[in-house]
């Protein structure tokens, strides 16, 4: 599970401007990372416009997820994961960035400010900390709590059928043990009462 993109963008009328943006591309080969931010920006752009106001979307791109908030106000936000990426945490990082850009950049600005101007540092920690999702967001955290401890409940009960199978052997053996027992009692007692009448 991967971040790569998290992008605030400013949904015009006729075009979408980029306010800030982090990546993280260091699963791309150095040569390629330049190629691979210009299109991560050109697609963030690109979903944002063809987004309508107060839409939430996730859009499929070769082995990519492209998940867009446009908010009533145009104030946008993508962030751009692999597939295996949950995409209610995806969701749940642009509500919570969205509303911390809002709070710190003033709203006058936003159809003409551009990533050097704007004042907003919480991007690239934001993207960071949400590379494990089971960290960041505490919902994904108790899932994967609970599926561990599934886990470990079906391994406790695969454990115990094994051991109750021993345990029926046992019985079994037990069985037979008491009817040798009682056969070897039965003749030590023929053979004491022998002994008692001499």
């Amino acid at each position: 599970m991967k971040l790569y993109s998290l992008s605030v963008i400013y949904k015009g009328s006729t075009k979408a401007n980029l306010l800030k943006a982090a990546y993280d591309l260091s699963s791309f080969s150095f040569f390629q990372r330049s190629s691979v931010q210009e299109f991560m920006t050109f697609t963030s752009a690109l979903i944002v416009e063809r987004t309508s106001q107060g839409t939430r979307a996730s859009v499929k791109e070769q082995e990519y997820l492209c998940h867009v908030y446009v908010r009533n106000d145009n104030l946008s936000g993508v962030v751009i994961a692999d597939t295996e990426y949950p995409q209610r945490v995806c969701f749940t990082l642009l509500d919570k960035v969205l509303e911390e850009f809002s709070r710190q950049v003033d709203s006058i600005d936003w159809p003409s400010a551009n990533p050097e101007t704007v004042n907003y540092k919480a991007l690239d920690i934001h993207l960071a900390k949400y590379q494990n999702p089971r960290e960041a967001d505490a919902m994904t955290k108790v899932q994967a709590e609970l599926d561990e401890t599934k886990i470990i409940l079906h391994n406790t009960m695969e454990s115990l059928l094994e051991r109750g199978e021993k345990l029926d052997d046992l019985v079994a053996k037990s069985e037979h043990l008491g009817n040798q027992s009682k056969a070897f009692y039965k003749t030590a007692r023929k053979q004491n009462s022998c002994c008692e009448i001499m």
